[in-house]
């Protein structure tokens, strides 16, 4: 898997005066491996999933006790800085990949398998439609992201840009009233999973561009997703690991980490 660094054609004003060029040269030596940043979404989505089930282990479950309300709450908003960076592993697979149809599967079939362990974990029930896993944002994501290169293929100048729109639009509204990822009522992570992933996709080629506006855009996001950009950005663009059955391991350790703070909530 390449790195965004080696995609880009160097338009930024930064890039046309040097800076860019020996940024990218750095990263390509330091910076986060594949394996790293996956490694570091892991520890968020434990943080997410143990909010309101390993924390009241140790504070309690009564919400009228702040300091257990608090350590909740804390958890759940320093989780978020993961969420640009699977948006942006989604952009990177989705470009990488040598099948989108079996990538896209795969997404969904991980989406389903977590939904239980999700419910039982987020609110002791099986089955709930309150909220979904934010898995199923990334699959909309996908979708979105797919949809658009289709359209850009077959459509041209106006008509383009309309269904285009119109697509964003559909998958925007598909996370809101689906209430993918919608966490302590406050984010939807399905959402704001889509904002990133556009940005990625679309910005590419304009690295420092990319960057700053994703930066913005998750410094509005209650700010914590902003954090998560700063891993993006060292990104080296190299792997990581050396065999193939480790990225399995990490589509596996999801719905693990859910089956253990879904048993952590029976406790509490």
């Amino acid at each position: 898997m390449e790195g965004y660094a080696d995609q880009g054609t160097g338009t930024d004003s930064t890039d046309q005066i040097g800076f860019g060029a020996a940024r990218r040269a750095r990263k390509n030596r330091r910076g986060l491996t594949v394996f790293q940043l996956k490694v570091i979404g892991a520890v968020a989505l434990l943080l997410s999933a143990g909010s309101t089930t390993i924390v009241p282990l140790f504070f309690g479950s009564d919400t009228n006790n702040m300091t257990s309300l608090t350590a909740m709450v804390l958890s759940e908003v320093a989780s978020w800085f993961a969420i640009p960076i699977y948006a942006w592993l989604l952009v990177q697979g989705f470009l990488k990949t040598h099948s989108r149809v079996a990538y896209g599967l795969q997404l969904f079939a991980l989406a389903v398998v977590c939904e239980v362990p999700y419910d039982l974990a987020t609110s002791g029930k099986t089955f709930d439609l309150g909220s979904q896993n934010p898995v199923f944002g990334l699959f909309v994501a996908f979708v979105v992201l797919a949809a658009l290169e289709w359209v850009g293929e077959h459509y041209q100048k106006a008509m383009k840009v309309v269904f285009s729109v119109l697509l964003v639009v559909v998958g925007l509204l598909w996370d809101l009233l689906l209430r993918v990822g919608l966490r302590q009522h406050m984010m939807s992570i399905g959402a704001v999973t889509l904002g990133f992933a556009l940005i990625f996709k679309l910005m590419r080629q304009y690295e420092n561009s990319m960057m700053f506006t994703a930066g913005l855009f998750g410094a509005v996001m209650m700010i914590t997703p902003g954090v998560g950009v700063a891993f993006v950005h060292y990104d080296n663009g190299r792997l990581g690991y050396k065999h193939s059955w480790t990225k399995w391991v990490f589509y596996a350790l999801y719905p693990i980490i859910l089956i253990i703070c879904a048993f952590c909530a029976k406790l509490a």
